[in-house]
């Protein structure tokens, strides 16, 4: 559908009242099982939860108005909903650019330096040089 025909469409909904916008919702939905080559996307579960709410609400013969107040309601909800579960996305995705990062930074065992494996046939190490004795108390050489 195009830019226009969506505008001008919602454009004449918004003149109706809800009573009236929700039998048009049924008869978009008749039209859509009877010609759509394909069934419309599924909204999220929290939307399809509230869409779910709603058709209970009319299924249950309760005013429009009262339908329009619960819906804002869940709107809000939903809206809710979805900034903190975006927000725990953002955090986690965070988490793991520094887990990654400092991994990555950190020398691997093969690259640190410090006395590596003694050879099997070097010979030992010999014991560091004393230092010679001081000179006796007495000895005045300079």
């Amino acid at each position: 559908m195009n830019d226009i025909l969506r505008e001008r469409l919602i454009r004449k909904l918004d003149t109706l009242p809800e009573e009236k916008i929700y039998q048009i919702l049924d008869y978009i939905d008749f039209l859509e099982s009877k010609y759509a080559p394909k069934p419309s996307a599924a909204p999220n579960p929290l939307k399809r939860f509230a869409e779910g709410v709603e058709d209970t609400l009319r299924a249950g013969r309760v005013s429009a108005g009262v339908i329009g107040g619960t819906m804002s309601v869940m709107h809000k909800a939903v809206g809710v909903v979805t900034d903190v579960a975006n927000a725990g996305k953002s955090v986690a995705t965070e988490i793991a650019g520094v887990v990654s990062s400092v991994a990555s930074s950190k020398p691997s065992a093969s690259s640190q330096t410090g006395p590596g494996p003694v050879a099997a046939n070097a010979p030992p190490a010999s014991p560091p040089a004393e230092a010679p004795p001081p000179p006796p108390p007495g000895d005045q050489r300079k």
